[in-house]
């Protein structure tokens, strides 16, 4: 079998070095070696191989779960230009990735990867991830990226919070918040001059040490940004990531509701109210956020009822109405990790979770589900 075919070779190193990489790059004369992230690269005439070191350190270069391997940069040009395609040498960027990795006195030879997405500064490549041809088993990925102790459950974001929902929201969601996001230094305060809800304003002045509050997939408006709508009649403070869907709450120069209707509308269609009032509504758009923007990941297929049961099995309920009018949306929480799970026909249903550490996802570990994927 060739070292080219999608199969897992354990090699001493010292053969691997020397007779293997001119297999996999081409002539060792004109090759080129670096390192990234701590990672090695060795680039040639006939592909490019990287060689990450074993363990399970989020910061460098490595293998990140069964399929993906990551590379963190900054990377210097040959590596950025290699695998990005540079305009002048687009037949580089076809070139065969070959990944492996060093344990101890040998190397594993875990196949070739395609690149899958790269994120760059100033031209500068400075992370990129790669997807494996051949997934790694369990016992294949327990051994390049060995478990790590489990956090203990008070180290990681707890769901107490979870008691005030139907009660004091306001307390639920600054519980949640700072337990989630660690604080970050303070910028320069932007509360808008005009009245708003005090739950708007809470989000706000949360977000001054915690800016993710304010979402990474959608958003809550930055106070400056707060605008009426078209007709003057409603106060826009949040939108989808891409402008198709908006929030808004009712407008009025008098003193505010309390705790007003939040209203989603979709382009220029008629607004349709959150089933949730502001209160509610926060807690929700943070979970959202919260598990969308989150470190690790847990993405199973579509799924039916049963299996929504039982993924959500060692889960809390969030006791709060569905988020979300076009795809009704409950969430579930454990320590460190929150899921959300939506359906537009109560028959199919999708799901995502995130976790602030890869052990907090263990509770879902054990579901026979075939993960698209599972950081855990």
């Amino acid at each position: 079998m060739g070292m080219t075919d999608q199969v897992a070779v354990v090699i001493p190193a010292q053969v691997f070095d020397e007779e293997r990489i001119p297999d996999l790059v081409g002539d060792s004369a004109m090759a080129e070696r670096f390192t990234v992230g701590g990672a090695s690269v060795v680039m040639g005439p006939s592909g490019m191989l990287i060689i990450a070191e074993v363990g399970d350190d989020p910061s460098r270069s490595g293998v990140w779960n069964a399929e993906e391997v990551r590379l963190f940069g900054p990377a210097p040009a040959p590596v950025t230009d290699r695998l990005m395609g540079a305009p002048w040498g687009a037949g580089e960027s076809s070139l065969p990735i070959h990944i492996a990795v060093r344990l101890e006195e040998q190397v594993l030879y875990l196949g070739s990867a395609q690149v899958s997405q790269v994120g760059t500064s100033d031209g500068v490549l400075t992370d990129c991830e790669l997807l494996l041809e051949s997934p790694l088993t369990r016992d294949l990925l327990d051994r390049v990226r060995p478990p790590r102790p489990p956090l203990p459950p008070l180290d990681l974001p707890g769901v107490e919070w979870l008691r005030h929902v139907n009660g004091d929201r306001a307390a639920a969601l600054d519980e949640f918040v700072t337990g989630w996001y660690p604080a970050v230094a303070e910028s320069p305060s932007t509360h808008p001059v005009s009245p708003l809800p005090g739950g708007l304003r809470q989000l706000y002045r949360l977000a001054e040490k915690r800016p993710e509050v304010l979402g990474v997939q959608n958003r809550i408006l930055p106070a400056p940004d707060l605008h009426t709508d078209h007709l003057g009649e409603m106060l826009v403070f949040g939108v989808e990531n891409q402008g198709g869907f908006s929030w808004s709450l009712q407008w009025t120069l008098d003193e505010h509701e309390a705790d007003p209707t939040i209203w989603f509308r979709e382009f220029d269609e008629e607004p349709i109210a959150e089933k949730e009032p502001l209160s509610g509504f926060l807690i929700q758009f943070s979970l959202f956020e919260a598990s969308m923007g989150a470190g690790y990941l847990a993405l199973p297929p579509r799924l039916t009822a049963p299996q929504v049961d039982r993924l959500t099995q060692a889960l809390h309920l969030v006791p709060l109405r569905p988020f979300l009018p076009w795809a009704s949306t409950h969430f579930y929480v454990a320590p460190g990790l929150v899921m959300h799970v939506s359906t537009e026909d109560g028959e199919e249903f999708e799901a995502w979770a995130g976790a602030t550490d890869r052990s907090a996802l263990a509770p879902l570990a054990d579901v026979p589900i075939d993960w698209r994927r599972f950081d855990g």
